[in-house]
């Protein structure tokens, strides 16, 4: 006859099985605030389960996951049975805001306040913000800022949202030397695009990075099917569900160029460059020069000792055709010589530099070794539109009444980055560079400005903007009767220029621009 165990036998057993088992802990101990049933016994799901163990068996956990699958609480519940179990448990829950990370202390506060009397530990401090033992353990919430964790010795850090904390590469780098002694990490998102923090960490956690991987979609949850998730599209929209639901990195940003395009031109067009050259290997060729082709250079310029990068494009005018590309850090006399030369390379192509701060540099070399198919800007700033240069013929005006290089300015860029979205949405350009394709994943919308995500570049994007725009301005200019093909461009050859000059007088070469004064041609031959 087996003996009958007293009350506190029963529970020492009961406390060591919970000490054990976190699983255990928190189906029949952790009550949790169910939004529409109420409190009620935290009954895991087995996808719950399996995400427990894995947090308890690896240090360092990011999780990819759906809306709504009851991770945070999950998350939450493991940060109490640490605290109740260990002495000294310091959990510190990081957030977009200090609103989003109190949610997460309020469901561990939930928890701790329906455990029995014998299973929760003496409480010192209990409060919207935090959470505190006689056993020395703790839980707090803070915001996101630069140098938060910095002076914490932690043993548990939570990312909440963590694809949304502005600066979490900073607040992470702050971390590692509390986290150095053994600390654990938790870090769990929807997606928010490419290129930030979180990504990053997924995508090298795939790769053997340091972080244990769990992703869970939309389709763990034993009580969703395809018409609640038809639902969430009619709800959020197709990128609001793509982020909540799908965990698609591609389809949850807010990229420019849209992420699913670019995965398309990533699986069609990308491939190795034909030739590496430079003394950096940094020029990238797939196309050799055709001469019977018309091609444009389009480049962006940089200091070359900072962050950016010196960056151009080689077109193919009619085809629109990325030919040739080249990214790195390098002198602005010495990219000035290389722009040069590979413009002469690809027949004389039109040389388009950014004029603003040290394009000018580059520009100069051009000026002065007297490149003859060098792109000039109309002074006037008010001109961004190519209906005004079609209308007064702004591009044929002399040189006295231009400016050298193209002026990227807040009036002009708008319409450049329009341009970028209207030709990949069309998929017109064929792009074929790797190095490209990864800025536009990182090149997203930061309210009402497109630029580079924290700590990328955007020096290829903007160049190649800036030809995409280039070429519809000429293009138009050619429906018009005005031929800016591989004569228009400049200097070909023996090309005699745009218009024969066969049995033509002086007077055929002025040009009426309407505003009464006759501007001479003879600069296109």
């Amino acid at each position: 006859m087996a003996v009958k165990k007293s009350l506190k036998e029963i529970i020492r057993d009961e406390y060591k099985r919970c000490s054990q088992d976190p699983i255990y802990f928190m189906r029949k101990y952790c009550i949790i605030q169910h939004p529409t049933k109420g409190k009620m016994y935290f009954n895991l799901y087995p996808f719950q389960e399996d995400s427990l163990t894995q947090l308890k068996e690896n240090r360092y956990n990011i999780i990819l996951k759906s809306r709504q699958l009851g991770i945070s609480t999950l998350t939450a519940g493991y940060a109490l049975w640490k605290m109740i179990f260990r002495s000294d448990f310091n959990v510190l829950v990081i957030a977009t805001k200090q609103d989003v990370a109190k949610n997460l202390v309020t469901k561990v506060r939930v928890m701790n306040e329906n455990l029995p009397n014998w299973l929760k530990g003496k409480t010192l401090e209990d409060n919207k913000l935090s959470l505190r033992y006689a056993n020395g353990s703790q839980i707090k919430a803070i915001s996101s800022k630069g140098d938060a964790g910095r002076s914490e010795a932690l043993s548990l850090l939570i990312f909440d949202e963590a694809a949304f904390i502005d600066k979490i590469d900073e607040i992470w780098t702050a971390a590692q030397q509390t986290l150095a002694t053994g600390g654990d990490c938790i870090a769990l998102s929807t997606p928010n695009g490419v290129g930030n923090w979180f990504h990053k960490m997924w995508v090298d956690a795939e790769s053997g990075g340091e972080f244990n991987t769990i992703k869970l979609h939309w389709t763990v949850h034993p009580d969703r099917d395809d018409v609640w998730r038809a639902k969430q599209t009619q709800l959020l929209g197709e990128k609001g569900a793509a982020q909540e639901c799908d965990c698609d990195f591609i389809s949850s940003g807010h990229t420019v160029v849209d992420g699913n395009i670019l995965q398309w031109y990533s699986d069609t067009y990308v491939k190795d460059p034909l030739e590496k050259r430079g003394f950096d290997s940094n020029f990238w060729i797939w196309e050799y020069a055709d001469y019977s082709k018309s091609y444009m250079v389009v480049a962006d310029v940089a200091r070359g000792d900072s962050t950016d990068y010196s960056a151009f494009h080689v077109f193919d005018v009619e085809a629109c055709h990325q030919v040739a590309e080249y990214k790195g850090k390098i002198g602005t006399t010495e990219y000035g010589n290389m722009l040069i030369s590979v413009a002469t390379e690809y027949n004389n192509a039109l040389l388009v530099i950014e004029n603003a701060n040290i394009g000018w540099a580059s520009i100069q070399v051009a000026l002065d070794k007297g490149y003859s198919n060098l792109y000039y800007s109309y002074k006037q700033d008010g001109y961004v539109d190519e209906d005004v240069q079609l209308r007064k013929g702004y591009d044929l005006k002399g040189k006295s009444k231009t400016v050298p290089g193209f002026s990227m300015t807040s009036r002009t860029r708008p319409l450049v980055i329009s341009k970028l979205e209207t030709y990949f949405r069309d998929k017109t350009p064929v792009v074929h560079s790797k190095r490209l394709i990864d800025e536009l994943f990182t090149f997203i919308w930061l309210g009402h400005r497109a630029e580079a995500s924290r700590g990328y570049n955007d020096d290829l994007v903007m160049s190649f903007s800036t030809g995409l725009w280039m070429r519809d301005t000429a293009l138009r200019l050619q429906q018009q009767g005005m031929d800016l093909n591989r004569k228009a461009l400049g200097h070909f050859g023996k090309s005699q220029g745009v218009y024969s000059a066969t049995q033509q007088t002086p007077k055929e070469w002025q040009w009426n621009s309407g505003d009464g004064e006759n501007d001479d041609l003879k600069w296109l031959l």
